[in-house]
């Protein structure tokens, strides 16, 4: 399955998503995203020369970024430390060059930097999420696709017939979801074994979502649900820690067997935070042809009066 998601943010130290609430909070955020980010790019990556003697540092040193950057050390030392409140876009273009960050990893500066701006009122939890009755419509007139509406933290607030049936496994985990909240993609991922089944590119898509949930805690550092799904994972799951620490995705379903699909993420600017993600493919291919196979079961399965697999959006803290 090949799409428009983005790669994971790399690996730095668990932060508590649900106390970055102060300006001290938001800095400390800042200077280790960026120290961790200078230390991981060497000269030779950088294409800066490396004269003779031995380096105190493995990574880039503040005065090479701010020289890559085009801004005085002074300021980058400043911007480092966290003093980042009013940085143009230039200035981020900038750092974001320097230190050769990915997509992922500058909407996430530029989510800090957002932060550290927002008057503390600003500062707040995010609001109850409701899925609009016309984006539901859009989703079930996507007759030939497989979609569903996704959050930042991962949980599907709504599907369509198709979208259902493709993710049926997550809908039926015993560990993504339960009547009071809506079937987690990344608890299913790392809490469910089946997930390395159904993923047969299970190492990139865990790499996928906890790039998901690094940029939502950017976006959203208050949001006591995340924060709650960030904890459990980090207890349950090694591999959730290593890769919270440190796209061409293919499934395997039980009913349609192999699919390879194109899948493409589409965000409702009206609704922040909101995502759909539609998987679908081209007429005429095998593809195509499991998909058919999969409405036609998902079809009977409902003829057969099974329940719909849908949940409301939840606000509060897993337990």
């Amino acid at each position: 399955m090949r799409g428009t998601a983005r790669d994971s943010l790399p690996g730095r130290a668990l932060p508590n998503l649900a106390t970055v609430a102060s300006m001290k909070d938001v800095r400390g955020e800042i200077r280790e995203f960026l120290t961790t980010r200078r230390a991981k790019l060497t000269p030779e990556q950088a294409g800066l020369p490396r004269y003779g003697g031995r380096r105190r540092v493995t990574g880039l040193r503040r005065d090479e970024v701010a020289q890559l950057a085009g801004i005085s050390i002074e300021y980058y030392t400043r911007l480092e430390r966290g003093n980042i409140r009013g940085a143009s876009d230039e200035v981020l273009d900038g750092i974001a060059r320097a230190l050769q960050l990915n997509e992922v990893e500058r909407a996430h500066l530029t989510d800090l930097v957002r932060l550290a701006s927002a008057s503390p009122a600003a500062r707040y939890q995010p609001a109850r999420q409701q899925v609009r009755p016309s984006v539901q419509r859009l989703l079930d007139s996507m007759t030939h696709t497989a979609a569903f509406l996704r959050n930042g933290r991962l949980d599907i607030l709504a599907a369509n017939s198709l979208g259902r049936a493709l993710y049926s496994p997550v809908f039926g985990s015993p560990v993504s979801g339960n009547p009071r909240r809506p079937a987690n993609i990344a608890r299913f991922i790392f809490l469910d074994e089946r997930s390395a089944q159904f993923y047969r590119d299970w190492d990139g898509i865990a790499r996928q979502a906890v790039g998901s949930l690094h940029a939502e805690a950017g976006r959203a550092p208050h949001d006591r649900a995340l924060a709650g799904l960030v904890g459990e994972l980090s207890v349950r799951s090694q591999q959730f820690r290593e890769l919270w620490a440190g796209h061409d995705v293919v499934y395997y379903h039980p009913q349609a067997g192999d699919l390879d699909l194109d899948y493409d993420a589409l965000e409702i600017p009206a609704d922040p935070g909101q995502t759909i993600i539609a998987y679908s493919a081209k007429p005429g291919s095998a593809a195509r042809d499991a998909l058919d196979i999969l409405a036609s079961w998902a079809a009977t399965q409902h003829q057969d009066g099974q329940p719909e697999m849908t949940h409301p959006a939840d606000t509060h803290a897993p337990s």
